[in-house]
Formats: structure tokens, sequence, C-alpha cells
């Protein structure tokens, strides 16, 4: 009777222990979903913001359609992008657009002095800030996730259980480069 309680005890043992990495895994699992959220509903403010900004532009610099041409594009295969790794590519993309398009604002005096565009800019800039932020909450909330599937014996639930690694969402090269604005 006494090694078939201790048993019993050392399986209920055994059973909260993989609760608790379970429910860890969870834990962590939906704060990186929660962080990507974030980005996302940062990136849509983003996407909104483009078209009233490409317009504004285009009274001024008519001729230079390419360049709008490019951000749309842009915007639009950002906005189609589905893997972290292709929503990243596709963001870096629409970044390097989007600092051609501010380069032909500079050659509009006009325009650099337009309320509207001065506006859309103030506006577009706060956004991006909150993308960055947004990412490197994500990014941290992916290196935590990371971390707890793949320490042991972790990671002998979480290969059991499909919980697999995420990706970061990084910048690309030019990305990473300081980037000079001027108006």
């Amino acid at each position: 009777m006494g090694s078939g309680l201790i048993l019993v005890i050392l399986l209920l043992a055994l059973l909260l222990w993989a609760v608790t990495i379970y429910n860890g895994l969870i834990r962590l699992k939906n704060r990186v979903d929660e962080a990507w959220s974030d980005i996302d509903v940062q990136l849509k403010r983003r996407y909104d913001l483009i078209p009233n900004l490409v317009n504004t532009v285009k009274g001024y610099a008519a001729h230079e359609k390419e360049v709008f041409e490019k951000v749309t594009e842009a915007r639009s295969r950002a906005m189609s992008a589905n893997s972290t790794e292709d929503k990243a590519q596709a963001e870096n993309m629409l970044s390097n657009t989007l600092k051609s398009l501010f380069a032909v604002a500079e050659s509009y005096p006009d325009l650099k002095a337009n309320q509207n565009f001065l506006e859309l800019q103030r506006e577009l800039t706060d956004t991006e800030d909150k993308i960055q932020a947004a990412r490197r909450f994500y990014n941290g909330n992916v290196r935590d996730f990371n971390i707890k599937i793949e320490i042991f014996p972790n990671n002998l639930f979480a290969g059991i259980l499909n919980f697999t690694k995420r990706q970061f969402f990084e910048a690309a090269g030019a990305e990473k480069e300081a980037v000079i604005v001027k108006f």
C-alpha cells in the first residue's frame, strides 16, 4: 500500500509539472500572438495614411507617376503578405518607397509648407515610432517563447504538442541604416 501511494503521488506530481509547462507555453504563445496583433494594428494605421499622403503629394508633383506607383504597389504587397518573414520584407520595401516619396516632396517647397502634408507626415512619423515599439515588444515575446520551447525538459513537451519556434520581425539591411529625411 505504501509504494502504491508513493507511485500515485509521483504520477500526480508529474502531471502537475506537465500542466505547468503546458500552461506556460500557452501563456507565451498568446503573448506572441497579442504582440503580432499590436504590429498589425499599427501597420493598418500606416496603410490608411499612405493613400492620403500620396494624393497630397500628387497635387504638387503630378509628373512623379513612377514614385506613386511604387508606393501603391509596395502598400498592396505589404497588406497581402501572410508570413512574418514575408510581412517583414514587404514592410521594409514599403518603408523604402516612402523614403523616395519624401525625397520627391523635398523638391517642392509649397508642398513642404502644406498643412495637410505636414499633418500626414507627423502622423506617419508617429505611426512609424509605434510600429518600431510594437516590433520590439513582439520580438521580446518571440525570444521568451523560443527559449521556453527550446530548454529541457520543455522541449520534450513542446515537440509533442507541436509548439514551433516563431520568427523575429527583423529589419532588412537598408532599414538598419540611419535615415536622414529633411523637410
